[in-house]
């Protein structure tokens, strides 16, 4: 399969827009929140806690939007991360907007995505948004109206870099006619490869590829299946392998599990550790076929 690589050159930093070196096993800062991804979380000084844990064990990669809450996953980063650690990336996204738990509307007006990057600079305690991406393309509002209020903010230096999330290939090349795209967010894991071709598209152009739900679920997780099977003769548990095959599949994918658990976080961390020989990939690919 195109983009595979060898186990044997598995790399764990990626260097996102040519500048910026990062580990490739991030952090998603989705479910820091309340139920629904709506409100504060039910414990927030355990949230700061999984946060400043997850930059102790390497992680510099956090990935969060101001719809998580909304507005709030962006200021617990800012409360329990600043001032950051050299290298700590953070990337955020705008255009889903919140009226309620688990209901995302888009809104990609000009002047509403201008106004969600001041207000995440504000709550991140930042000077510049290390990424941006804008978290889906509005269907009344044309991609270039869009990104060309977001390309200002960048000659104004309060964008370094910017992504896009859930698109297609054509989207993608739409958005590089605007603006300089360096990362596309889609889901994507080892049962659910919709993306695929995106991914490739991503890996022959140097982008990272961002898989939000990055863990395979369903029957290809069932305890006795082929990933429980392979998982338990390398002591390790299926969310490690599913996150291992993200890191084997393409150099470019940077999966950004997430869990408001430290133990959890930990046990996601030593992902990067798992080595499998070329056929056990094999067979893990058949499995999810």
């Amino acid at each position: 399969m195109p983009g595979i690589q060898s186990s044997m050159k598995t790399s764990k930093t990626f260097q996102l827009g040519g500048d910026l070196e990062i580990n490739r096993l991030g952090y998603g800062a989705m479910r820091i929140t309340g139920a629904g991804i709506w409100g504060e979380p039910a414990d927030r000084e355990s949230a700061k806690r999984v946060l400043r844990r997850a930059v102790e064990l390497g992680v510099n990669f956090i990935d969060t939007a101001d719809s998580y809450g909304p507005a709030v996953s962006e200021p617990l980063i800012g409360e329990a991360l600043f001032p950051y650690a050299k290298g700590v990336v953070v990337a955020t996204k705008a255009g889903l907007t919140r009226t309620g738990p688990n209901v995302w509307p888009a809104v990609g007006r000009p002047e509403y995505l201008t106004q969600q990057v001041e207000m995440s600079l504000r709550y991140l305690k930042k000077d510049v948004l290390d990424l941006w991406q804008l978290h889906r393309i509005d269907p009344k509002v044309p991609v270039e109206e869009s990104l060309g209020a977001i390309k200002k903010l960048q000659e104004q230096g309060k964008i370094r870099h910017v992504g896009l999330s859930e698109v297609n290939v054509a989207q993608i090349e739409q958005a590089r006619k605007v603006i300089e795209i360096v990362s596309v967010q889609n889901e994507y894991n080892l049962g659910n490869r919709k993306s695929e071709e995106v991914l490739e598209y991503c890996d022959k152009n140097n982008l990272a590829f961002i898989p939000w739900f990055p863990v395979a679920s369903g029957k290809l997780a069932q305890p006795g299946g082929k990933l429980d099977t392979i998982a338990k003769k390398h002591d390790a548990t299926v969310s490690q392998l599913s996150l291992a095959w993200l890191l084997h599949r393409s150099p470019v994918i940077l999966p950004i599990p997430g869990t408001t658990s430290v133990e959890h976080l930990e046990e996601n961390v030593k992902a990067q550790d798992v080595e499998l020989s070329d056929a056990e990939w094999a067979e893990i690919e058949a499995a999810a076929k």
